[in-house]
């Protein structure tokens, strides 16, 4: 028979437990990282440079005049080539007005170049009747937009702050005119060697409905700067392009000739902010 001595027991049992509770103290404390959004609140100006990674661009499409009915025909370029600025530059001023929340407005500039082709039935101005007309030509555009634009902060981890954002406004897109090449083109009746001529169309201006949706990280610099890196998708709506020849307006034709078919760019944007409370 094994006997248990109650004071040896009450030695034995003080004993783990204080060496339970030394091994508690002795435990190394672990440390998760705080996630908060820093307390910010007022005024800020910012700019941004972009580079389009991508540049989506729909098919333009053409009126065609026919003097001698008076009627118009459209269709689309038989071929274009559109070719975005790879980079662009926005300024703007915003407001911080909780932890969460902050909008700004800003101006954005960039531009691009066009290439295009484009066939009628109707015979080139002077050509034969029953031959067709080939024309090729070439412009650029100008564009600035002025967006209003709001974002979330998700909170800050170690001086970062993930961002969601979308914007709204307007493009105002300017249009050189087009310098085109106009060239007999084989119809019912052969061209029998007519040359070419040189053509010029008008360019056309008109403001576009635009939206922006962003995506990106800032890191604090100081107390009152902050960088950003983020990717930003933008639509400008499609819009005028060019209008008639002299020669076609001295025929009747009146309006717009061309129209673009919109223009979408995947860019990715650097910036810097700077508070000014």
């Amino acid at each position: 028979m094994i006997r248990l001595n109650a004071p040896a027991v009450a030695i034995v049992m003080a004993t783990m437990i204080s060496g339970a509770a030394y091994a508690a103290d002795a435990a190394p404390e672990i440390k998760t990282p705080e996630v908060s959004v820093k307390e910010a609140r007022g005024w800020y100006v910012r700019g941004d440079v972009g580079y389009a990674v991508k540049s989506n661009h729909h098919t333009p499409d053409i009126r065609a005049y026919d003097p001698t009915s008076g009627h118009y025909s459209s269709s689309d370029f038989d071929s274009s080539r559109f070719d975005s600025n790879d980079f662009s530059g926005d300024l703007g001023v915003g407001y911080q007005f909780n932890d969460l929340i902050r909008a700004d407005i800003t101006g954005d500039l960039f531009g691009g170049d066009f290439d295009g082709r484009f066939a009628s039935a109707l015979p080139c101005v002077g050509g034969a009747a029953g031959t067709g007309c080939s024309t090729k030509g070439s412009s650029s555009f100008r564009a600035g937009s002025l967006m209003l634009n709001g974002y979330v902060d998700l909170g800050t981890v170690a001086s970062f702050t993930p961002y969601l954002g979308a914007g709204v406004g307007a493009t105002r897109v300017n249009w050189n005119s087009v310098d085109a090449t106009s060239a007999c083109a084989d119809g019912t009746i052969g061209c029998s060697g007519a040359g070419s001529s040189g053509v010029r169309y008008p360019g056309q201006s008109d403001w576009r409905m635009t939206y922006a949706l962003m995506a990106g990280v800032s890191y604090d610099i100081s107390a009152n700067m902050k960088v950003d890196l983020g990717y930003r998708y933008s639509h400008v709506a499609g819009g005028d392009m060019f209008g008639y020849s002299s020669a076609d307006a001295a025929a009747g034709a009146n309006g717009t000739m061309g129209r673009d078919g919109g223009i979408a760019r995947h860019e990715i944007r650097l910036g810097l902010r700077v508070t000014t409370w």
